[in-house]
C-alpha cells in the first residue's frame, strides 16, 4: 500500500480539514502513517498566522524531504494560499485552500501521470522514477505544535467537524481574511449526517469548528419561524437528532453571546467550555486592532456566561506587543485578565503579516519588549489556570479518557467537559471511555484524579 503522512499546523479548522482528508485517503486505499515514519507521500496543512507558523511549516517540509528523499511532498493550507512561491522550492506541489478539499482527486490525477505513487499500483516509486525537477505544481492560485492523524486514521475519541469557513471582517493584524476570504457555511443536514457517522464509528465527542462559527447560517433549512438556521439552531438539531455524548464549540466572539444562546447548556452534553477571544485588555488597543467590541461588552459576555453555566471554563487569546502598545496598556491587559478569571490564556506576540494594516503601523514594538511581556502574561496565565483548577479540588467529575501517557505505570490522560486535563493511574484500559474521578491534586499539566468507577 502507498503510505501517506499528514501533518497539521495551526487552528482547529486546519485539524478538522486534515481529519476529513485523511479519512478520504484511507478509504481510497492509502495507508496512513505518522510523520515520523517513512512515507511515499507527505502532506502538510500549513498555517501562516504568524512568522513562526511560516517557519515551522518550512521546517517540517524540509524534514519530510530528509526522511524520504524520493517521497512526493505536498504543501497545502493557508501558507500555501498566501505565498506559494515561498514553498515552491521545498515542495513538489503547492495546493491552496480553495483546492485543498479536492486533494484526493488532485493526487489521483498526478498518480495517473506517474508523478507520484498510486494505491492502485501498490508500490512506491522505483529507483528509476526521479523526483520532479521542475517547479512544483501550484493549483489555482504563536501557533501550537503540529499534529498528525493516528496510524489507523481514526482515534474514535474526539472528532473535529468543520461547519463554516471564511471571514469578511478583517482585524488590523489578521492574515486569515486574505487566505480564507470566501465566507460560507456547510449545510446543516450534511453536518448532522457527519455527527451521526462519528457516533456510529464510536466517537464520544465532537468539536464544531470554523473560521467564525458564530456566523454560521444555513440558508436552505429554516426554523419554525421561517428564519435561516443559525449556530443556535444547528446545535439544537445536533442535540435532538444525534446521540453524540459530548458536543464542544471552538472560538466565539463576545458579541455572539446571548441569554437565548446560553440556554442551550441546559443539555448536559454541551461542554462547559467557551473560548472567547480577547486579544487585548485595553480599549485603545482593541480600537486600533479593529475588534468589534469594547472591554465592557466583553465583561458583560463573561458575566452572563458565568451566571448561566456553573463551573464553566472560559479560555481566551491575548496578543502582546501590538504596534503602539504602551506599558500602561499592557498593564491594563494584565489587570483585565486577572479580574476576568480565565481558565487559561493563549499568549502570543504580535507578528506583522504581509498586507495587513498593523504591519504598516508606526511604533512597532521591540522584540525584546515583546518577549518580556509574553513571559509576564504566561506567568499570569499559569496563575489563572491554577485558580480555576483549585475550585474543583475534591469534586467528582466525568472524564473522557484519551490515551495512556508516556509517564509509565499505567497513567491515563483525559479531559473533563470544562477542559481540565486529568491524569490517573489505572491498570484497566480507559481509552475512549467516560469515567468519573475525584480531583485530588495538582499536576504540572493539569490535575491528578482518583478513579471512582468506569461508566462507558
Amino acid at each position: 500500500m502507498v503510505r501517506v503522512a499528514f501533518y497539521t499546523l495551526g487552528c482547529k479548522l486546519n485539524q478538522a480539514e486534515t481529519e476529513s482528508l485523511a479519512n478520504q485517503f484511507r478509504e481510497a486505499g492509502y495507508q496512513l502513517v505518522t510523520p515520523d515514519d517513512v512515507a511515499d507521500i507527505y502532506i502538510t496543512n500549513t498555517c501562516t498566522v504568524t512568522h513562526v507558523a511560516d517557519r515551522k511549516s518550512r521546517h517540517w517540509l524540509r524534514l519530510a524531504r530528509r526522511r524520504n528523499p524520493r517521497a512526493f511532498i505536498i504543501a497545502s493550507g493557508c501558507y500555501a494560499q498566501r505565498a506559494p512561491q515561498e514553498l515552491a522550492p521545498i515542495a513538489d506541489s503547492v495546493i491552496d485552500n480553495e483546492e485543498k478539499e479536492h486533494l484526493l482527486e488532485i493526487v489521483g490525477g498526478l498518480s495517473l501521470r506517474a508523478q507520484i505513487p498510486s494505491p492502485l499500483k501498490g508500490e512506491g516509486r522505483g529507483e528509476g522514477e526521479m523526483r520532479q525537477s521542475h517547479a512544483p505544481c501550484q493549483v489555482r492560485g504563536d501557533v501550537g505544535r503540529g499534529s498528525f492523524i493516528p496510524l489507523n486514521g481514526i482515534s474514535r475519541i474526539r472528532s473535529l467537524i468543520k461547519i463554516q469557513d471564511g471571514c469578511r471582517s478583517p482585524c488590523a493584524y489578521c492574515i486569515v481574511p486574505r487566505v480564507r476570504a470566501y465566507e460560507y457555511s456547510l449545510p446543516a443536514s450534511q453536518i448532522i449526517d457527519e455527527v451521526k457517522l462519528k457516533v456510529a464509528l464510536g466517537y464520544k465527542e465532537v468539536v464544531l469548528t470554523g473560521t467564525k462559527i458564530g456566523c454560521y447560517k444555513d440558508a436552505v433549512l429554516s426554523d419554525s419561524e421561517g428564519s435561516s438556521i443559525d449556530l443556535r439552531g444547528l446545535i439544537e438539531r445536533i442535540l435532538h437528532d444525534t446521540g453524540i455524548g459530548r458536543l464542544r464549540l471552538s472560538s466565539l466572539q463576545p458579541q455572539e453571546i446571548s441569554a437565548q444562546f446560553l440556554a442551550l447548556w441546559q443539555d448536559k452534553r454541551l461542554c462547559r467550555h467557551l473560548h472567547l477571544a480577547l486579544q487585548s485588555g485595553s480599549d485603545g488597543i482593541l480600537q486600533r486592532m479593529k475588534r468589534c467590541y469594547s472591554l465592557d461588552d466583553y465583561q458583560q459576555a463573561v458575566n452572563l456566561i458565568k451566571e448561566t453555566i456553573p463551573g464553566v471554563a472560559i479560555t481566551t487569546d491575548v496578543m502582546v506587543g501590538f504596534p503602539g502598545e504602551s506599558d500602561e496598556e499592557f498593564e491594563q491587559s494584565c489587570h483585565f485578565c486577572q479580574q476576568a478569571g480565565f481558565a487559561n490564556i493563549h499568549v502570543f506576540p504580535f507578528s506583522p503579516r504581509p498586507g495587513t494594516l498593523a504591519a504598516r503601523m508606526p511604533q512597532q514594538i521591540d522584540e525584546r519588549v515583546k518577549k518580556e511581556r509574553k513571559q509576564r502574561m504566561l506567568e499570569l496565565a499559569q496563575k489563572c489556570r491554577h485558580s480555576f483548577y483549585e475550585q474543583f479540588l475534591g469534586q467528582v467529575m466525568p472524564v473522557l479518557w484519551e490515551k495512556e501517557t508516556s509517564l509509565g505505570s499505567g497513567i491515563h490522560s483525559g479531559l473533563t467537559d470544562n477542559y481540565i486535563r486529568v491524569f490517573t493511574p489505572s491498570h484497566e484500559h480507559l481509552t475512549n471511555k467516560i469515567a468519573p474521578v475525584k480531583l485530588a491534586g495538582f499536576h504540572n499539566q493539569g490535575m491528578w484524579g482518583e478513579l471512582v468507577e468506569i461508566l462507558s
